[in-house]
């Protein structure tokens, strides 16, 4: 029986005792009586061991709702939030560009806001047009999107791995009246420039050849902002906190990048759940090398000095030989990662630098329990601030008390604090396994399940604003979840908790796996492969490999004339599919199983995997060293040498 419905039934006894005449001393003793012979005693077990945590999280719940109810009171907006961090922090470096070591106080950082204020305003620009963002992580991409925002025009924020129909679909989905890319990034918009909308207005930032300035017909914005006025624009959005703020795209489960919605109560709610939720400090130094275009890094990361004023130390790309070298230089307490970092950093050569840091803090996900305990004792880090959530979702958790190997927790004595909740489903189709009433079924503690959270516009912790295509939102919504005729978001991850209420992740549901950090869409990969080998079948798959995070990608694919050749293959994959799409696996067959209506099978290879012993199919592994797949013919662990290099 659930903690509290045994806990109602005790209460329920002694009222009824007293409403008969009974003493408050035997009326007591027969409600303890009845509350420990229905199991009640685990109760003050679990009470016990998790006071100090839920106590934790329930202070933490109130001061970010405070702050939401004051900003919603008060009409803020994520630009104005950012201005009273300015006025005080006028003088404290904001953003350091480890690439350079340029550094950006916040009055700096704020003028190039303004300065790209004015830039859109002299485009013609309104509040909710939409301008897309195409670089590699600077802090100039920050100062546009806040820039833009100040004026109300939001952003989108591109995935600089995309190319071709991926970045074609990104760009059309967010409706992007403009486009700024980056000069590392020219060659793949010139791969798309010819489809784009023709009012669509492209800006470069860098130096590019005047053949490529023609070809592109697109204009230098590093000039334009230079001469751009320093000032406030003059102009007050009407947006509000609820209101949109820029989108971030995510695999989803199925198909090409959903765009989703970032409003600026959620960017605020991030940043600022991490920044309670792991004590940081208003004296700490970030060191953010993830991608800008994901909410880890440009919210999670760049939120502490736009919302909190702590610096933040933004690095090109990850670079495991410079990490502490880097945290060293910038004097850096907090560093981000996700699971796949951790491992990289473990997997280098010892180094002075290592434990010559400052660094006490690790923020971030997807690190497992093996990785977790080696990461803290060899590097000397005294917290791991593992949580779990995406940009989208409701039923965001954080790990507050350092539990190796959970990703949060949610109160086993209050849960209804905070209304998210594991539901059994379908392990073969992922359905939502409901009751005689048609309410979703509870896991049990151990039990597997879809994370879910109850939906409530009305409340910014509780609102789902989904994406661009409302038909992707529609499929991320359920109905007669908690209750009849609420609705809830569905994560579409599987997760397991504990007695005590710990939450451990499991797997991702659907058609997506998670490699090198990236939510791979399988839709999306055999799409592309299909088409670039005449619409032949192809399956595609994440595989568990052993000692590695995340999946490996697996492609069976269907050779019926068996004239497959893997080195134009390998030649087309690396033109259309960036890195952590591209299969690691390859299994060659003469067909690929469908079902009735033509839909690829996936269940059967998924769990016959890459072992070359217990099929006739050819199976080649991705030797990224050689820059060629390899057909393997021996046991499968001799995978492994090839598998450390992709």
């Amino acid at each position: 029986m659930h903690y509290a419905a045994t806990a109602s039934l005790s209460f329920g006894s002694l009222g009824l005792l007293r409403l008969f005449g009974a003493s408050w001393p035997w009326s007591l003793a027969a409600g303890l009586g009845v509350y420990l012979g229905t199991g009640g005693w685990r109760y003050f077990y679990v009470a016990v061991r998790t006071a100090k945590r839920d106590l934790n999280g329930l202070y933490v719940l109130l001061r970010v709702k405070l702050w939401i109810w004051r900003y919603m009171r008060n009409g803020s907006t994520v630009p104005s939030i950012f201005a009273q961090t300015v006025k005080h922090h006028p003088n404290k470096p904001a953003l350091v560009y480890e690439a350079t070591g340029e550094t950006w106080t916040f009055s700096q950082l704020d003028q190039l806001c303004n300065a790209v204020a004015h830039w859109a305003l002299s485009q013609g620009w309104t509040s909710g047009d939409v301008v897309a963002l195409f670089m590699e992580s600077r802090p100039l991409q920050v100062a546009l999107w806040l820039g833009l925002a100040k004026v109300g025009v939001e952003a989108a924020l591109i995935n600089f791995n995309l190319r071709r129909d991926s970045l074609l679909h990104c760009l059309g989905v967010s409706g992007a009246r403009g486009l700024v890319f980056a000069v590392e990034l020219a060659d793949a918009v010139s791969e798309v420039s010819s489809s784009l909308a023709p009012s669509a207005i492209l800006f470069y930032t860098g130096d590019l050849t005047p053949d490529q300035v023609d070809a592109l017909n697109a204009k230098p914005l590093d000039s334009i902002l230079a001469s751009s006025p320093r000032h406030p624009p003059p102009y007050t959005q009407s947006k509000g906190f609820n209101d949109r703020l820029f989108y971030i795209y995510t695999s989803g489960t199925t198909g090409l990048p959903k765009a989703a919605i970032v409003v600026h109560s959620r960017y605020y709610r991030i940043a600022a759940f991490g920044y309670y939720s792991f004590r940081m400090r208003p004296d700490d130094v970030i060191y953010d090398c993830l991608p800008l275009y994901h909410s880890a890094g440009n919210i999670m990361g760049v939120g502490q000095c736009v919302i909190h004023g702590l610096t933040v130390v933004v690095k090109k790309k990850f670079s495991a030989s410079r990490f502490w070298e880097d945290c060293i230089r910038h004097n850096c307490t907090v560093v981000q990662y996700i699971g796949e970092i951790c491992r990289y950093l473990l997997s280098q050569p010892v180094r002075p630098s290592e434990r010559g840091h400052r660094v006490r803090l690790a923020v971030g996900n997807g690190l497992r329990p093996s990785v977790w305990e080696a990461f803290m004792e060899r590097f000397g880090i005294k917290q791991i601030g593992e949580f779990y959530g995406a940009t989208e979702c409701n039923c965001s958790i954080a790990n507050m008390d350092g539990k190796v190997g959970a990703c949060g927790f949610n109160s086993r004595i209050l849960p209804n604090v905070y209304p998210i909740r594991l539901v059994k489903v379908d392990e073969d189709t992922m359905e939502l396994v409901r009751n005689k009433e048609g309410l979703c079924v509870p896991c049990r503690p151990g039990e597997p399940g879809l994370l879910v959270g109850k939906i409530n516009q009305q409340d910014p912790l509780r609102r789902f604003d989904g994406y661009a295509s409302q038909d992707a939102t529609r499929k991320k919504i359920a109905h007669n979840v908690f209750k009849k005729n609420d609705s809830a978001y569905l994560s579409g991850d599987v997760l397991v908790m504990d007695e005590l209420g710990y939450m451990y992740f499991r797997d991702r549901s659907g058609d997506t796996f998670r490699w090198k950090g990236e939510n791979v869409s399988t839709t999306e990969v055999e799409g592309t492969l299909s088409s670039m080998l005449g619409q032949t079948d192809v399956a595609v798959y994440g595989v568990a490999v052993p000692g590695v995070e995340g999946k490996a990608g697996m492609a069976a694919i269907a050779d019926i004339a068996g004239g497959f050749n893997c080195e134009s293959f390998l030649r087309e994959i690396q033109k259309a599919l960036p890195p952590y799409a591209r299969p690691v696996f390859l299994r060659i067959s003469p067909h690929v199983d469908t079902t009735g209506t033509f839909k690829i099978q996936k269940t059967r290879l998924q769990r016959e995997g890459y072992d070359p012993r217990i099929t006739t199919d050819q199976i080649y592994i991705l030797n990224s060293r050689a820059g060629r797949y390899e057909l393997d013919t021996t046991h499968f662990f001799f995978f492994f040498f090839f598998l450390s290099s992709t």
